[in-house]
């Protein structure tokens, strides 16, 4: 093993290390970035609604992953170097910069700011990752650059959680200093890749990446099948996009805060937040440690399946367990849920990008791959609509309350900077003579908001029997197997 590793040159091991840490300031503020947008302003959150929060990190992180078609392009004529750069300077500024904003569209679009720099720097880092393997070691080599993408994606919430128990300021601070560690590896230690001549000016060059879509869209099979995966993933952001909230509004997480101090005060201290209780985000990290531990293990298993059906099987399975995590508030229920949804994810996520080079015709794989990234764009986007007003008004705690109150004819003072979402919360316990938890408990049990579960597992049934369909009746074109794909390669 040791060997193996030695083979791959250092610029390799140095743009793993700049994923790392890119991933680490990346989720380290959009696992909170939810809780963030929505939470009452005395806790120092923003205090936006459902419908504020989706459209904004649902059409921002579309866009995001739509760019890099572009940005790729400007990327091969300035070179690698100068776009890691540019990406970072923009990166770290707006990290910095979208903390201290308040302002819903200023905070939209310092976020926006923020997404040009992650599409500035996703293509350079995947194409440098794949200048320095080749066909013997580009399996493993991919496999690495896999696993440091799911390590950042474990420590960057972890650590974000510890700091905005100190203050929100903290998170953005940290993502921020992360990136300005890229700098230093970037102007030291990386190495320009050799790059072919581009001839074409800039403009062509992007002109000619978007007309090439066009000419992959034009093949209808190809297009449906991008459509029917962005069921998939508009299910899949559902963890990012409303699971933290759904947590923070309705799971009573100190119950599990006791249990794991009676197991292990150590642990408790760990994982809890200084006041009893274990943040939302702590608790969607562990979908990143599964991926960590059993990524190879389900790997293995999948291999015994066509991309396909191992597709079909893996979202069967993430929407079994996307539908647990909502359909219950026992916070005991979610390691189980997110362990289900992990499983699912990691039979179906690396299987798509594959099963698109297989039913490519032979001429235009290439073409065809650069294509992968549109179903996550769309997917984002529709995860934001999902999380944001279907949330908002199926169960959004704050909503149903307002809507409660206004049935029991009790006056409803408007939230403001004055008077807080927590401030309501408050009235309303005085009004209905509960605490908190009683409250809670009673807008459970009298609006069912867990049942916003049926519509997402619905998602990505629908999407598993569709996909199904779509192999056996409209491919048509023979899906070549992996010893035909060496053979003419």
């Amino acid at each position: 093993m040791a060997t193996i590793f030695s083979k791959f040159p250092r610029n390799f091991w140095v743009a793993n290390t700049m994923e790392l840490f890119e991933r680490w300031a990346w989720y380290g503020l959009f696992n909170v970035l939810a809780i963030y947008l929505t939470s009452s302003i005395d806790t120092g959150g923003l205090g936006f609604t459902q419908e504020q929060k989706g459209p904004l990190m649902g059409t921002v992180v579309a866009i995001l992953y739509f760019l890099p078609v572009i940005t790729g392009s400007i990327a091969d004529r300035l070179g690698y170097k100068k776009v890691l750069l540019l990406s970072f300077g923009i990166l770290s500024t707006g990290y910095l910069i979208m903390g201290h904003l308040t302002n819903y569209n200023l905070v939209f679009a310092a976020f926006f700011f923020i997404a040009i720099g992650g599409a500035l720097f996703k293509p350079v880092i995947s194409a440098t990752i794949a200048k320095t393997t080749n066909e013997k070691n580009s399996s493993i080599g991919f496999g690495i650059f896999y696993m440091m993408v799911n390590i950042g994606a474990m420590i960057g919430p972890f650590i974000a959680s510890k700091m905005r128990e100190i203050s929100w300021d903290y998170v953005f601070y940290l993502s921020s200093g992360i990136i300005i560690l890229n700098f230093i590896l970037v102007l030291f230690f990386y190495k320009e890749p050799v790059r072919p001549e581009v001839s074409e000016s800039m403009s062509r060059s992007i002109i000619k990446a978007l007309k090439n879509i066009v000419v992959a869209l034009k093949d209808i099979k190809f297009l449906t099948f991008l459509v029917l995966i962005i069921g998939f993933w508009s299910v899949y952001f559902q963890l990012f996009y409303t699971l933290p909230v759904f947590i923070d509004q309705w799971t009573d997480t100190t119950k599990l805060f006791r249990w794991m101090y009676d197991f292990s005060p150590r642990l408790a201290a760990i994982f809890g937040n200084g006041q009893g209780a274990i943040n939302p985000e702590m608790l969607v990290n562990i979908d990143a440690i599964y991926i960590v531990v059993f990524q190879i293990f389900i790997s293995g298993l999948m291999m015994r399946l066509r991309p396909l059906q191992a597709m079909v099987v893996g979202i069967f399975i993430a929407s079994i367990g996307i539908g647990l995590m909502f359909a219950f508030n026992n916070p005991f229920y979610l390691f189980l849920s997110i362990l289900i949804f992990a499983f699912g994810e990691m039979a179906s996520s690396p299987k798509i990008t594959e099963y698109i080079g297989r039913i490519a015709p032979v001429d235009k794989v290439g073409l065809y791959m650069g294509c992968s990234f549109l179903p996550m764009s769309g997917g984002n986007f529709f995860a934001g609509i999902l999380s944001g007003q279907v949330y908002g008004s199926w169960s959004d705690k704050l909503t149903i309350l307002q809507r409660d109150m206004a049935a029991k004819g009790i006056n409803i003072p408007t939230i403001s900077a004055t008077f807080t979402q927590n401030d309501l919360y408050r009235y309303a316990e005085k009004a209905y003579n509960m605490n908190h938890n009683e409250l809670t408990n009673y807008l459970w049990s009298a609006y069912s908001p867990g049942n916003i579960w049926y519509l997402y597992t619905g998602i990505g049934l629908v999407t598993a029997l569709l996909l199904m369909l779509f192999d056996r009746i409209v491919i048509r074109r023979k899906v070549r197997s992996p010893e035909e794909l060496e053979v003419q390669s």
